[in-house]
């Protein structure tokens, strides 16, 4: 069975920072691409980073470009996702991702597992 665990989260004012984790267990995806979303309350969920397999390539929304940093460390197993300059737009429940071999990493249908996600709160 399969589970991505999200950790990191929590509250931060803007302008701080925090970094995010995502443990996998059940197979290894040093394969595979992983990822980052997040969903803020009404919104849908949206593409934040991805990283590939050899971590060699990161891809970044324009949001949180220059700001969030996306790594992995394969034998770990486990992909972070590194926030400075937070932003009270930044607030949203943030989702892992692992396994896009079906569509474009910034799309949600493109990946195949996911996580249950960890709130991050940004106080202005």
């Amino acid at each position: 069975q399969v589970q991505l665990v999200e950790s990191g989260g929590g509250l931060v004012q803007a302008g701080g920072s925090l970094r995010l984790s995502c443990a996998a267990s059940g197979r290894t995806f040093s394969s595979d691409a992983m990822g980052w979303f997040r969903q803020a309350p009404g919104k849908e969920r949206e593409f934040v980073a991805a990283i590939s397999w050899s971590g060699a390539n990161a891809y970044y929304a324009d949001s949180v470009k220059g700001r969030f940093t996306i790594s992995r460390d394969n034998a770990k197993n486990t992909v972070y996702l590194q926030m400075n300059s937070l932003k009270p737009e930044d607030a949203a429940v943030y989702y892992c991702a692992a396994d896009a071999h079906s569509g474009p990493y910034y799309a949600r249908f493109a990946w195949e597992y996911w996580g249950q996600g960890t709130q991050v709160t940004v106080s202005s």
